[in-house]
């Protein structure tokens, strides 16, 4: 019977031998498998075959592969255990008797690891002899272990097919996303069991369709591994107890930096094989060259974007806009380019901030006094830069709660001019190269709002009275001829301060200048930004009030005689004279003239500290 069984198995061999040699489909192992249990199932003429895999995690061999049709039949687990003698020591095969037959169990392991278990079902009455049996074993041990080289040789090479093609797909890409899609799903081929997220920083704007985590950089213990791995550009190793697997952290890195780290989750894994570590190490450097490609070309098209958007800001700034119009133009532009919510310009005049004109509504309000404040305090007194991405400030609960933050001082020959302000409600909105963008706006307007402001002042003093900061004669003739021109009406006031000599007789000429001052101020706090108070000459000075009727003129000038009552010191009064014209009679600047200094001459007469009115035909007391 022994020779027999010999004979039975040196035929197997041989045909094994054959079927080794013309087999071509070694990339599955457990395909390969089946095949060679259904070739020993034939030559051995045993009931059924069966292999299973080794599992450390649970110290348990689960089925594999099997040649029964109904897998129910075959036990689905041997605990390893059932391979040690009772002083402790491993046996090489166990024999088992059951109603079904003779169960043979032969325990498959190399000096590195254990392989298997190949399970015999066969007849009780048809037995193997022990020598038999461990000939069998110490064959199929030699078989499995270079059969699951060959098909891991084999996996490898398919593997590294799919690397190369990654390879060659990724660095034809010049976007970011695509290059972290082809390596997710590239890794979700290779290891459909495993689970992988990309942890990247801020910086980096998530996608809905990436399992991406963001990097804590702070005050997060559980994540140390891949902070570890981000900071070293070294792959590390963490073994979790519940659930059971190991976790990879393979940093993603190019050759200026690291850009991110590939968490890699792998159930059931006590440990990683070398191997296996490495393929992931070569796979996540080839992601960070591609990555690093496709950031260096999307940094350069941004430059390029930047260089054309100081371009266009620089070209339309130096056409000479109005200051006013220059500043509106900057804070539309900010906030078209960076998506901004809000835009504020502050002006550091005479030891004092002010907002300008210009700025968007909430820098006008009192809201925004804790931002304004806060900014103010780490530029003018701490000297830093202020680029924030989840800032708190203290303030009411009616404030809206600004979490990024901008803020780049206005510098003009190491002076401090201002400060710009850029806020948005969300946290981390803004990234650091929008903040250096932003840095070099304000530097390069800087030069050309602190021209347009002293263009403005001098074309202010041109046409400006010294003493009384009201404007010059000759730009109120200006001013009234536009007016005649463009206007229907319009209403003319002349005003003479009463005694003014007097006033410079009792108390000198400096206080006659300083009375002189009081009642320009008044005539500034009383008229619209569109009027314009000018000097006359001496101590004469005159309103105009474009598209004012002559109501509207009266009532100006009976407001401008009571405040000037009430808030001069020493107490002066004035007389007014007020005179109107309108576009369907023929009229001009020098009449418009005549009948005011008419109506100021007997306003006068006629006990000053009073309103005379001079119409076309007549004049009356108001």
């Amino acid at each position: 019977m022994e020779v027999q069984k010999g004979k039975l198995y040196r035929s197997f061999k041989e045909k094994f031998f054959d079927w080794f040699l013309t087999y071509d489909d070694y990339e599955e192992f457990s395909k390969v498998v089946l095949n060679l249990l259904l070739l020993v199932k034939q030559e051995l003429m045993v009931k059924e075959v069966s292999f299973f895999m080794f599992d450390p995690l649970k110290n348990v061999f689960f089925l594999e592969v099997t040649t029964a049709e109904k897998e129910h039949l075959i036990n689905s687990a041997i605990s390893y255990d059932v391979f040690k003698s009772e002083n402790g020591a491993e046996l090489p095969l166990k024999i088992r008797e059951s109603s079904s037959g003779l169960t043979i169990e032969l325990l498959l392991r190399t000096k590195g690891e254990l392989l298997g278990v190949l399970q015999l079902l066969n007849n009780e009455n048809e037995r193997f002899s022990e020598r038999f049996l461990l000939k069998i074993r110490e064959d199929f041990i030699l078989l499995f272990d270079k059969m699951k080289n060959l098909s891991r040789g084999l996996s490898e090479e398919k593997r590294y097919e799919r690397l190369h093609r990654l390879t060659a797909k990724i660095h034809s890409s010049m976007k970011i996303n695509n290059v972290l899609e082809e390596v997710i799903r590239t890794l979700q081929e290779i290891y459909p069991s495993f689970t992988f997220h990309l942890l990247l920083s801020h910086d980096n704007q998530n996608h809905d369709n990436l399992p991406i985590k963001m990097l804590a950089f702070e005050g997060d213990e559980e994540n140390m591994a891949a902070m570890q791995a981000y900071v070293t550009g070294q792959i590390q190793i963490e073994d979790a107890v519940k659930p059971q697997c190991s976790i990879i952290y393979a940093p993603i890195k190019g050759v200026q930096g690291v850009y991110g780290v590939l968490e890699i989750i792998a159930p059931h894994i006590k440990m990683f094989p070398k191997n296996e570590i490495n393929f992931i190490s070569l796979l996540a450097n080839t992601a960070g060259s591609a990555l690093e490609n496709a950031k260096l070309y999307e940094q350069s098209k941004r430059l390029i974007a930047d260089l054309q958007l100081i371009n266009e800001t620089m070209h339309r700034l130096n056409t000479n806009l109005r200051f006013q119009d220059a500043l509106e133009f900057m804070v539309e532009q900010i906030k078209r380019s960076f998506g901004a919510e809000e835009v504020g310009f502050l002006l550091f005049d005479e030891q004092r901030k002010r907002v300008l004109p210009g700025s968007t509504p909430f820098f006008h309000s009192s809201e925004s006094k804790s931002y304004i404040d806060f900014v103010v305090k780490r530029i003018q007194n701490e000297r830093e830069i202020v680029f924030l991405g989840n800032v708190e400030i203290d303030s009411s609960s009616f404030v809206p709660a600004f979490r990024s933050l901008m803020a780049v001082p206005m510098v003009q020959s190491s002076v401090l001019k201002g400060i710009a302000i850029v806020l948005h409600r969300e946290p981390y909105y803004f990234t650091f190269e929008m903040y250096k963008l932003l840095q070099s706006l304000i530097h390069h307007s800087t030069l050309v709002f602190t021209n347009a402001m002293l263009r403005e002042e001098l074309e202010r003093l041109v046409v400006t009275d010294r003493l009384t900061n009201l404007y010059a004669r000759h730009y109120l003739d200006e001013q009234i001829t536009r007016s005649m021109q463009q206007d229907s009406y319009g209403s003319f006031i002349l005003v003479d301060i009463d005694n003014f000599k007097a006033i410079n007789d009792t108390y000198g000429h400096q206080v006659g200048d300083e009375v002189l001052i009081q009642v320009a101020d008044v005539i500034k706090e009383n008229i619209r930004e569109s009027d314009i108070g000018a000097r006359w000459g001496g101590e004469e000075l005159a309103v105009y009030l474009p598209r004012a009727s002559l109501t509207v003129g009266i009532s100006v000038a009976n407001r401008l005689v009571e405040k000037v009552r009430k808030q001069t010191n020493p107490q002066v009064t004035i007389s007014c004279g007020v005179s109107y014209w309108e576009k369907n009679r023929t009229d001009s600047m020098r009449e418009l003239f005549k009948r005011a200094d008419e109506a100021l001459y007997t306003a006068k007469k006629t006990g000053k500290n009073c309103v005379v009115v001079h119409d076309y035909q007549q004049q009356y007391k108001v």
